[in-house]
């Protein structure tokens, strides 16, 4: 059974029901919010009374995100900790409303448009709602050819996180501003994988991690341009790709177009096995110096991740069979609480999401939690009312109160539980599937509590690597896994491009790029099921008339920059922040920097939206918000 807090049970066949006996079974007592400290005077004047070392302070805008995050903060830097915490997503976006009323297939173009940075992947899950919802699959080599994009995708996204958005985190700059006893004994530490990634100290491979000048952060750019050159050869353009349509890709691909992408992705094996190099040389240098390190952002072990890169002959964009094509996709769906791995299914883990608005600018949609369109699945599985199926956006913009609404992210649960989803997610899932349900793959295998990666030789040795599952959660561990990503991807791109050429070569149906279809006239409803770089995306659709009655989308950064739950729950970001220790040396209250605040939000790899848009009855008003900030990296304490 995999629910602990939702009233759904199981029969001895397995099928979900709602317990009975409840007339309101998904109705819920609010937790009252705790009074935010700088609202309790008596309080104030006994913390503030250590000598100025109990102070507020606030990161707005978190640099080196993709898009606009605040972060509000009280830290007690007498005892080193972080005494309260509130994530703010600054922007509201409204893509659900832009889309009410419009063709389908615009939503794959339109949704795009929801990131700078990883649009193809919500193009691509708008379409996988749209072919459940027209009844319709890609023939194999669709779904190979979006496989690939996918992939390629995702080797622009890491090298961006890890070497130039977390990476200046641990540069050479950094570390002797915040802890400079910890530069001193990098410059005499010599780095475990030096033989792999080519760094004799640990000070030469903080200095390379320095923003513009230094040799990982430019190489870091390379790697992803070489990405984008390999995905405009079947997308078209990115970020916003112009081919993905229902039914498949909306191009055609020879053995010259594989060949370009070839010679681009094999370079990631080397790439790959340096990464991963680095990234534990940084971890294990790190718990070394201080093992309480290795406490900075954790959190439990919860995480939600619907998998992706789908099996070419088992995806037939059903409902009905999700269970089925989900747990046959090179990373499998799951549901991990307390590092335990509860479900496998697609059905559950739908069935168990749900999103509150406590705590956010919008308008509670449900009225008295009973008025819901869609009770159930269309396998039958009970929703609640919370549910993205039954969701209306309704803004409500009001002042910022930290104990009422305060962000434009609502506030996810599954099962009622704050979850976290990233790379890390997905490799995590894959690791803990272990090999009796993990596909058949030549480059990978599933312990059960690894994953062994096993990819051809380029010009390092072809030594198998493996990532396994950490003990302790925390930033380190993110980044550290993200890493591996390189090499997990690396590894899924080469298996379709293999599996590409063999289609090709054999011709007939199965090389088809895309099926015709009709858009249905009469009342459907789809979702996708996929995964951004930075972990778990969902697009849920309700048409009629051919045209979309509702749109919900729910990304990563939803899910980990939420605010406060009704149950009381801090969201992600919060809970991690919450937990770090303040380990950088500074000698007055006025010298704090924040660095290890930081190092846990950006662990996460947050992509807040890049642009606000704004509709109106007639028009939508979109203006550019720049978010890099880089000159803007101190915190703002009051």
């Amino acid at each position: 059974m995999c629910f602990k807090n939702l009233p759904i049970e199981f029969d001895a066949q397995g099928n979900a029901t709602l317990k009975p006996g409840a007339a309101n079974p998904y109705s819920y007592t609010e937790t009252p919010a705790p009074t935010p400290i700088e609202d309790d005077p008596e309080r104030m004047r006994e913390l503030f009374a250590r000598n100025g070392a109990v102070r507020r302070v606030d990161f707005d805008p978190v640099t080196r995100v993709a898009g606009a995050l605040a972060f509000h903060t009280v830290v007690d830097l007498e005892n080193r900790q972080v005494m309260e915490t509130a994530s703010m997503a600054t922007l509201f976006r409204g893509y659900e409303i832009i889309l009410k009323g419009r063709d389908p297939r615009d939503a794959i173009f339109i949704s795009s448009r929801a990131c700078g940075v990883c649009g193809g992947v919500h193009a691509t899950c708008s379409a996988l709602a749209c072919e459940m919802a027209f009844g319709i699959h890609p023939p194999p080599m669709g779904v190979v050819a979006r496989n690939m994009l996918l992939g390629i995708e995702y080797l622009y996204d890491h090298p961006i996180h890890l070497s130039l958005l977390a990476g200046p985190d641990f540069s050479e700059p950094a570390i002797r501003e915040t802890n400079p006893e910890i530069w001193e004994r990098a410059e005499h530490t010599r780095a475990p994988g030096r033989a792999t990634h080519g760094y004799e100290f640990m000070s030469e491979l903080m200095t390379d991690l320095t923003p513009l000048t230094g040799k990982l952060y430019l190489e870091g750019l390379h790697y992803t341009r070489l990405a984008r050159e390999a995905y405009v050869l079947i997308g078209g353009k990115y970020p916003h790709p112009q081919t993905v349509v229902p039914g498949g890709v909306s191009t055609t691909i020879d053995a010259s177009d594989l060949n370009e992408i070839m010679l681009r992705v094999v370079k990631y094996f080397d790439y790959g096995r340096k990464t991963a190099a680095i990234w534990d040389d940084l971890a294990d240098f790190f718990y070394e110096v201080n093992p309480k390190y290795q406490d900075i952002g954790t959190r439990p072990k919860s995480m939600i991740e619907p998998g992706q890169w789908d099996d070419p002959y088992a995806y037939d964009g059903t409902f009905k069979n999700c269970d089925d094509w989900g747990r046959k996709r090179w990373a499998p769906p799951g549901v991990i609480v307390d590092g335990e791995l509860v479900t496998t299914s697609l059905q559950m883990l739908n069935a168990g999401v749900e999103e509150f608005v406590e705590h956010a600018f919008y308008e509670e949609w449900t009225g008295d939690g009973q008025n819901q369109r869609f009770p159930t699945d269309p396998a039958g599985n009970p929703l609640s009312p919370y549910h993205p199926w039954n969701k209306d956006t309704v803004p409500k913009p009001t002042a910022t109160n930290w104990k009422e609404k305060y962000s434009w992210s609502t506030a996810p649960r599954w099962d009622r539980q704050a979850m976290e989803t990233g790379a890390y997610s997905r490799i995590w899932a894959a690791a803990q599937t272990g090999a009796a349900n993990f596909r058949d793959s030549d480059y990978m295998n599933s312990t059960g509590h690894s994953l062994e990666i096993h990819l051809p030789k380029a010009d390092l040795p072809n030594t198998p690597i493996e990532w396994s599952i950490p003990e302790t959660w925390g930033a380190f561990e993110r980044n550290r896994a993200r890493a591996y990503c390189i090499l997990y991807t690396a590894a899924i791109a080469y298996d379709n491009l293999m599996m590409a050429y063999d289609l090709l070569r054999k011709g007939g149906p199965d090389a088809k790029m895309s099926t015709p279809y009709k858009i249905p006239k009469d009342h459907q409803i789809g979702v996708g099921l996929w995964s951004a770089g930075r972990g778990y995306l969902t697009h849920h659709m309700e048409m009629d008339k051919g045209v979309i009655e509702n749109y919900q989308i729910l990304t990563p950064s939803t899910w980990m920059a939420s605010p406060k739950d009704p149950f009381g729950n801090p969201g992600p970001y919060e809970e991690a922040v919450l937990a770090t220790p303040l380990l950088e040396n500074y000698e007055k209250p006025e010298d704090f920097k924040g660095i290890d605040v930081l190092r846990a939000i950006r662990s996460f790899d947050p992509c807040m939206p890049c642009t606000t848009h704004m509709h109106t009855d007639d028009r939508t008003i979109t203006r550019e918000i720049i978010s890099c900030a880089c000159g803007a990296e101190g915190p703002h304490e009051h």
